[in-house]
């Protein structure tokens, strides 16, 4: 028979057992509803195109088509989005009195928190959720110069599921022809006396601006940039402005893109948008009647071609785009 002792060091002992049981079946329901409470933070990591280093920050620069490989996508504790900045390949200008070529949609993303200063295009918190696997990414070309008539339009540029539309193109006087819609739009002439439309296909913050409208005969309206409209053509004879690109730091520093053409004209050409726009053609000979080409890796539109004899009245053609992406990496 046990004696009192004993009785007294079991009963310490089951007290002490119940304890234990109890304090890990806490713990266990305290991190279930903490969530992921404790996780360690893990952060992207990719490869692709020039690369930066800016603080926490690594900056993605692809002034060609390219690919973006994320071998580690992170976890929420970390970082696991990727900011973008994507500018789509500028309008070509219209020939012989053209309009400018639109600028290439531009689209950005930026940090809700502010990280760095954006331009008045950037949609807050919307930077884009990874997976570890290869993006794609697409950089529009510029759109060709009309040699007399219309230009080309810009081609698009992309990555994950953004797409920037490519400028619209610049008009020259043809019969049922419209100046062309696009990021932003290219200017309109004597014949189609309304610019074309940016901001096609919709997105929402708007990816560009109209064309200028033609009001005059003898010139024409300046191509759509970012953040502007292009300008009208003015009396006497005097070729509408590029509207402005965007301003913005998304790579350390304030660089504009996405600037409009300027118009074409048989007496003085339209001045090319802030942000790479080329400018307009002009007569007599001071700038040699051909519109200067849009910046490359801008997106800026080209310049329409002034007045003066073939072959110098061309249209020019509109400026490459770029795609730069931006995330945190620790």
């Amino acid at each position: 028979m046990k004696n009192i002792n004993d009785l007294h060091r079991i009963g310490k002992s089951s007290r002490n057992i119940q304890s234990k049981k109890t304090k890990s079946f806490g713990y266990q329901v305290l991190g279930f509803g903490s969530g992921k409470a404790g996780e360690d933070p893990v952060y992207v990591v990719a490869t692709g195109g020039s690369i930066a280093t800016v603080g926490d920050y690594k900056i993605h620069s692809f002034t060609g088509p390219g690919t973006l490989c994320v071998s580690c996508a992170g976890n929420s504790a970390g970082n696991d989005k990727i900011d973008y900045y994507v500018v789509a390949g500028g309008g070509g200008g219209g020939g012989d009195d053209g309009g400018g070529g639109g600028a290439g949609g531009f689209r950005e993303s930026v940090p809700g928190s502010g990280a760095w200063t954006g331009s008045p295009l950037a949609n807050p918190g919307n930077a884009r959720p990874v997976t570890a696997t290869p993006y794609p990414i697409a950089v529009g070309g510029g759109g060709g110069g009309g040699p007399n008539g219309i230009g080309s339009a810009g081609s698009v540029s992309s990555f994950h599921d953004i797409t920037s539309a490519g400028g619209g193109a610049g008009l020259r006087a043809t019969p049922c022809s419209c100046a062309g819609d696009g990021g932003s739009g290219g200017g309109a002439d004597v014949v189609a006396a309304t610019g074309g439309s940016g901001n096609v296909p919709c997105v929402s913050p708007a990816q560009g601006k109209d064309g200028g409208n033609c009001d005059t005969p003898n010139a024409s309206g300046g191509g759509g940039g970012a953040t502007a409209a292009g300008g009208p053509n003015t009396p006497p004879k005097t070729g509408g402005p590029g509207g402005a690109g965007a301003t913005s730091c998304f790579s350390n520093s304030p660089v504009i893109k996405a600037g409009g053409g300027g118009a074409g004209a048989n007496n003085v050409g339209g001045a090319g948008g802030p942000g790479g726009g080329g400018e307009g053609g002009d007569y007599p000979q001071p700038g040699n009647g051909k519109g200067t080409v849009g910046s490359t890796n801008s997106g800026g539109g080209g310049g329409g071609g002034g007045n003066n004899p073939q072959p110098v009245r061309y249209g020019a053609a509109g400026g490459s785009g770029i795609v730069i992406v931006r995330y945190k990496f620790q």
